[in-house]
């Protein structure tokens, strides 16, 4: 059987996925990036290696996320995508028709609206963490709730409380005064998915023609209060697919085997790449005033790629 192999490495988690012809996941992991990607995909090509038979091959390989430039020389990639596109493809595949996508990640969130199958808008937080699954974190541990129960207890709420959401430093002060004055433990939770709910639709989708089908995607999207507090602000009914905490990673595997049936060929390097010495360096480049910071990536002590310059310069030397 053909394996495509998608990648999704963000600052948060590192997703792994491995799909079929048919877009079917025979592989899914989910894995803490922790600071370091080299590590987490290295980590995560062992544990493919260990789930996947030995009827599959993987004809494919695609990354995405904030260091696919990276993953894509750690796998050898045989495409290298932006989240934006990968989350895309992935909710076309997952949910048919789909027109709006929204996805909201540990450290930033974004809205697509897709229009009979092709993205025509696009916008992305990456500033502030109030629209974010951290400021639920950051909530969650305060109250010293399990982000796992933190969903079902909004959902128990009778009248959620206004909390002020537009910053994560206010919302918690707010919330401690909503503590103060015996607003139950239920309605302050309800308050806060409302809050980020709110944060999110006047920032991020600011502007911004949402309309169904409404893919909701990323992991806060384990969260059902949040999703039930979309469902309210909208007034629409919020679809949440099967995989959406590796949406990333199956857009990245659909694209990667879209692009190997143009070549015929791939560029992967196999399961060893996880025993492979990888080392990550940079410095500053004083050719000109742009003064570039550039990437190095070491295999073995011989450097075998750059990034980040401009001008090409180091890039073309690698």
């Amino acid at each position: 059987m053909k394996g495509y192999l998608g990648v999704d490495v963000g600052s948060v988690s590192t997703n792994l996925v491995v799909i079929d012809d048919k877009n079917e996941v025979l592989v899914s992991l989910y894995i803490r990036t922790r600071g370091q990607p080299i590590k987490a995909v290295q980590d995560g090509l062992k544990q493919v290696a260990s789930e996947i038979s030995d009827s599959i091959t993987i004809q494919g390989v695609g990354t995405t996320g904030s260091a696919r430039q990276l993953t894509s020389i750690l796998v050898g990639a045989d495409s290298v995508k932006n989240e934006i596109t990968a989350h895309a493809v992935a909710a076309s595949a997952m949910v048919p028709g789909v027109q709006t996508v929204l996805e909201i990640g540990g450290q930033d969130s974004k809205i697509i609206l897709l229009r009979q199958g092709v993205v025509t808008d696009f916008a992305m937080n990456t500033v502030c963490a109030a629209g974010t699954g951290s400021f639920l974190d950051q909530q969650a541990s305060r109250l010293n709730i399990p982000i796992e129960e933190f969903g079902g207890l909004a959902l128990q709420s009778k009248a959620a409380v206004r909390i002020a959401g537009r910053c994560s430093v206010f919302a918690e002060s707010d919330m401690i005064h909503k503590q103060q004055l015996g607003h139950s433990l239920e309605d302050i939770v309800s308050g806060l998915c409302e809050a980020l709910v709110r944060n999110y639709l006047n920032n991020v989708g600011k502007g911004k023609e949402i309309i169904s089908p409404i893919a909701f995607q990323g992991g806060v999207a384990a969260n059902v209060g949040i999703k039930a507090a979309f469902e309210r602000a909208l007034g629409q009914e919020v679809i949440i697919p099967k995989y959406f905490d590796v949406m990333g990673a199956i857009g990245a595997a659909i694209l990667a085997r879209d692009a190997v049936k143009k070549t015929k060929r791939t560029n992967f390097k196999g399961f060893d790449a996880s025993k492979f010495k990888y080392k990550a360096g940079s410095f500053e480049c004083k050719g000109c005033s742009n003064l570039c910071e550039v990437i190095e990536i070491f295999h073995d002590e011989l450097v075998i790629a750059r990034w980040g310059d401009r001008c090409g310069k180091w890039e073309n030397m690698a």
